[in-house]
């Protein structure tokens, strides 16, 4: 069977509009209806300018899945856990929709968003709302790039698609959000030598530290998941810089994909809580999470025609798997012949 999956897979963006919503109660048909129409809405936005890349992504909270489906949920979906360490706290806000809008023009990514919450005007309360950029040479506002580590091509296929262990919604992924506010004042008063020893990487040419002058503390170290095989776990990242200058306001909207939460969710834990505990991620003295929200993102098929599918008793999957059958009908835009997507990659792409 051929699955169209929604499109996560992309070159990176331009610019962004990240929206959480609430659904109200009484409101879950309009809210269902929306999110069938909403790939035909972003293709009539995007028709104007069809090299601009317009796309959305949808994911749904677990809250709210049962309010707008009969189909039993996903296997791993399930509220943002939030976690405290001794110094740092990753909080869990909630949210019933995602809207992961991207173009190369914000213009585009506004008129959809207008589009979007004029369908949804007095049915949704809006939790958050991102308006996110591109940085100079995809670099945050911490002035390191950020996305280095990204798989691409079939490995960043395996890495977000859900597979034969939840046959139900295999081609679907799983996305989490963080919004990070960046105490920039203290920041920017560490030498460049100490802002690499934070992050792992060097400034300038953005090459990981080596493995002697590596901290166990950097922001690469707590990032990167590695099973006992020695399998290092990846996931896809597109993250966006955001911030009012007049309001003081600076910090990076953290979205990442993947096949399944846990792999997000064990490197916030050693960023928050630390491997041995105590010893946290130490971009976190200088980045404040302040929202935290999981989300599944089904396939475009599926919110188009949410057709209750039978469940099966397979065990959750606890070791990456290879690419699923089920593929997208054509391939994601930017990507080359080899299936490549031209992304980076990052290992610290793990803000």
């Amino acid at each position: 069977m051929v699955v169209l999956i929604q499109e996560v897979l992309r070159e990176p963006a331009k610019a962004a509009v990240f929206l959480v919503l609430a659904v109200r109660p009484g409101s879950e048909d309009v809210a269902r209806g929306l999110l069938a129409d909403v790939a035909g809405l972003a293709r009539a936005v995007g028709f104007r300018a069809p090299d601009d890349q317009l796309s959305c992504v949808v994911g749904i909270g677990a809250s709210a899945w049962g309010r707008l489906y009969d189909a039993p949920a996903p296997r791993e979906l399930h509220p943002f856990r939030a976690l405290s360490g001794a110094r740092h706290t990753a909080p869990a806000t909630h949210g019933d929709l995602l809207f992961h809008l991207r173009s190369r023009r914000l213009d585009l990514c506004f008129e959809l968003a207008r589009q979007v919450m004029a369908r949804l005007a007095g049915h949704v309360k809006v939790l958050d709302e991102v308006q996110g950029f591109k940085y100079f040479d995809e670099r945050d506002l911490l002035g390191f790039v950020d996305g280095t580590e990204n798989p691409t091509g079939s490995k960043a296929v395996a890495a977000i698609t859900v597979g034969d262990e939840d046959p139900a919604y295999a081609g679907g992924s799983y996305v989490v959000v963080q919004k990070y506010l960046h105490d920039l004042d203290a920041w920017q008063a560490l030498p460049v030598a100490e802002q690499e020893r934070v992050i792992g990487r060097e400034k300038l040419s953005d090459i990981e530290l080596t493995d002697a002058d590596q901290p166990a503390n950097s922001h690469v170290t707590a990032t990167t998941i590695v099973d006992a095989d020695g399998t290092e776990r990846q996931i896809v990242r597109e993250n966006m810089a955001f911030g009012s200058p007049g309001a003081a306001e600076f910090g990076t909207y953290f979205i990442g994909y993947a096949a399944t939460p846990d792999v997000i969710e064990r490197m916030l834990h050693r960023m928050f809580v630390g491997a041995p505990p105590g010893n946290h991620d130490r971009i976190l003295d200088f980045s404040t999470a302040v929202t935290g929200s999981l989300f599944f993102v089904p396939t475009a098929e599926f919110l188009e025609d949410p057709t209750p599918a039978p469940t099966t008793t397979t065990p959750a999957r606890t070791t990456p798997r290879t690419v699923p059958r089920t593929m997208p009908r054509t391939m994601p835009v930017g990507s080359t012949a080899d299936g490549s997507l031209g992304i980076g990659s990052l290992r610290r792409s793990r803000t």
